[in-house]
């Protein structure tokens, strides 16, 4: 999963004159590593026998295959996991049913979403919408400023989805999204092999112009309420993320002062640094 780029949703409605697994080969051809099987209308029969011939074109191109919204049908088809949105299944009962080695994803709107979907045990999420889209159109956009957020405090692979194409697709990445997520960009083009090109070349570009983090190159020792620790994490925020406390309701000093808040992204997390996270317990 951490290797994924590309990820492609089917949408039937935007290709009636061709077939699913002719789109879904072509996107795979031109980039796609991982593919999910979106269809709200189809009976679960259908959606199984959608789901199985899926999995078979997926297994023969090596490519990870996931189904939205339905465990069960993951379960029957093989597929490699299940994507969940707000509504559905929680994690934890998604993963009762489909056990330790399937991958679950979720859709995610706002950073205390992502937090929560990560502290439930996902394998990643889904963020956006980043533009307005079709796919979901009561949903208002999310906007860079969650991408930004997101790149800065989840730990866990994230895609940036909604409204993506090969024009704005620089600017999500940019924002600090390093995996993008299509569908009718893709699905809906009349070269999805061409569309997933042009898509996994912005983020093949991006990735190979981008330093390594501070995260990734090494990791900081320093003491954390009393304790000493290591951790690759870059600023406090990711320091809070890591410690579950991203959202929760908690003060932070570092080095004996307090650091408000909102400077919590832009505060480095620096060797020797000695931090403490207070719970903050409000009264009246």
């Amino acid at each position: 999963m951490h290797e994924c780029k590309l990820y492609v949703v089917s949408g039937e409605n935007y290709h009636p004159d061709r077939g699913l697994l002719e789109v879904m080969e072509a996107a795979i051809r031109g980039g796609a590593d991982i593919v999910q099987l979106r269809d709200k209308a189809s009976p679960k029969r259908e959606l199984l026998r959608k789901a199985r011939a899926m999995r078979e074109l997926t297994r023969r191109l090596g490519t990870l295959f996931i189904v939205n919204d339905h465990p069960d049908i993951a379960l029957a088809a093989e597929a490699d996991g299940v994507h969940l949105g707000q509504d559905d299944l929680p994690v934890a009962s998604a993963r009762q049913m489909l056990g330790p080695d399937r991958l679950i994803g979720v859709s995610t709107h706002a950073l205390p979403q992502a937090i929560a979907a990560e502290r439930a045990g996902a394998d990643y999420i889904g963020a956006g919408p980043v533009y307005p889209t079709g796919t979901k159109p009561d949903r208002p956009a999310a906007t860079l400023s969650y991408i930004s957020e997101a790149a800065r405090a989840v730990r866990i692979p994230f895609f940036a989805i909604g409204g993506i194409h090969p024009g704005n697709a620089e600017d999500v990445l940019a924002a600090g999204a390093s995996r993008l997520c299509a569908v009718s960009a893709v699905v809906g083009s009349p070269d999805p092999e061409e569309a997933c090109r042009r898509l996994r070349g912005y983020i093949d570009r991006r990735q190979a112009s981008r330093p390594p983090s501070p995260s990734a190159a090494a990791r900081a020792r320093l003491t954390v309420n009393g304790r000493a620790v290591e951790t690759p994490a870059a600023t406090l925020l990711e320091l809070a993320a890591e410690y579950r406390l991203a959202d929760r309701r908690v003060v932070a000093e570092r080095n004996g002062e307090v650091v408000p808040r909102a400077s919590w992204p832009d505060v480095p997390v620096r060797e020797g640094d000695r931090i403490e996270f207070v719970h903050f317990v409000g009264g009246g």
